[in-house]
């Protein structure tokens, strides 16, 4: 098969869709080892192409970066709009177009899929930038509408596209994202001065950061030698024993998890939720919120909290400090299920599935 990636996510620096996207790609390249011809497909403006092309250093595939004049975001909205200029014009004759959240241009023939990585714009519209929602809300639409199989980076995720928006369930495929190699339960810990609680959080409202503040008030009862590091770029922290560490780089992240007493995921909707199998790959007992978009990354291997309920997080917390030898070799055994060669193979097997319909 001949198929064709958009990669235009990859052009900008990396959020979780796009470290998904790389370790598909990843994992699609092995899972093919070399029987599927494979486009990387990309227009984008010329100051991103450099760090597109950094990006998909080292994976396999053809090239078809395509530099369009400034602002290159309005190229694509126009593109996938007027759905006139088939893909194929730019990118040859294909078996399979697999786009992104970025844009959706026509296609003459193939088969057209895409990955929905959560509904949050259209279950919450008001927990997300107006500018998130002008750009996935749309392709949400148009991807029920067009598309061949959707991916969906788990149960609970793909069952929401299903009741959400109405997509036949037989043409779901479920393709969990994997772990990057770099996080493993040996190596160096970070060394924050004093023992800590970690979380990675941002200002967004679903990640509920001032509950988890609340939470981590009460605990400093029992516990004042514990320090709070919080990881991601937001607004100024307040509080005794908070520690804002900002933008943390990929590979500082695996020390920060070792290091931490146990990590703290209160959020109140993901897609997956690919920092709690982080965490425990890195041998860090996770407290989790009880959400169902969090069971599949959680398993029966996390201390499940109230996310609503400051006392009960910090209540878990307590659970996971005295239970944190039990919890470890557990989260270790439940994370090995999660890599980009299952990604890949799951990706290929529906392309071939659905190809002989």
């Amino acid at each position: 098969m001949r198929i064709v990636i958009d990669v235009t996510p990859l052009s900008h620096p990396r959020t979780g869709i796009g470290n998904y996207m790389l370790g598909m790609l990843g994992g699609l390249a092995e899972a093919a080892d070399g029987r599927h011809e494979l486009v990387h497909f990309a227009p984008t403006g010329p100051r991103n192409v450099t760090r597109l092309r950094a990006a998909l250093d080292g994976i396999p595939g053809e090239r078809r970066l395509i530099v369009v004049p400034p602002p290159s975001n309005v190229w694509r909205k126009l593109w996938s709009r007027a759905q006139r200029f088939p893909v194929e014009r730019l990118v040859g004759a294909l078996d399979v177009f697999h786009f992104s959240d970025w844009m959706y241009p026509p296609q003459r023939g193939g088969l057209r899929t895409t990955t929905i990585h959560d509904l949050l714009p259209l279950h919450h519209p008001d927990w997300v930038d107006p500018r998130t929602r002008a750009l996935h809300v749309p392709k949400y639409h148009h991807a029920a509408q067009t598309c061949d199989v959707i991916f969906a980076n788990s149960k609970f995720t793909a069952e929401d596209v299903a009741t959400g928006l109405g997509f036949p369930r037989e043409r779901l495929v479920v393709a969990y994202p994997g772990l990057h190699p770099r996080f493993t339960a040996e190596g160096p810990a970070a060394d924050l001065g004093r023992p800590y609680l970690f979380t990675a959080a941002t200002a967004e409202p679903r990640k509920n950061l001032d509950r988890l503040l609340e939470a981590f008030a009460l605990l400093r009862a029992n516990h004042p030698e514990l320090q709070l590091a919080v990881a991601g770029p937001g607004p100024a922290l307040r509080g005794e024993g908070v520690r804002a560490l900002g933008y943390v780089r990929d590979d500082e992240l695996p020390g920060l998890y070792r290091g931490a007493k146990a990590f703290v995921f209160p959020s109140l909707f993901e897609g997956f939720g690919i920092p709690i199998v982080e965490a425990m790959a890195s041998g860090t007992p996770a407290v989790v919120s009880s959400h169902p978009s969090m069971d599949e990354a959680s398993g029966d291997s996390a201390v499940r909290v109230d996310p609503r309920n400051p006392e009960a997080i910090a209540a878990g917390i307590e659970r996971a400090l005295a239970q944190r030898e039990a919890l470890v070799p557990r989260g270790l055994e439940h994370v090995a299920q999660f890599t980009w060669l299952a990604c890949g193979e799951a990706h290929l097997r529906a392309f071939a599935n659905r190809a002989a319909h």
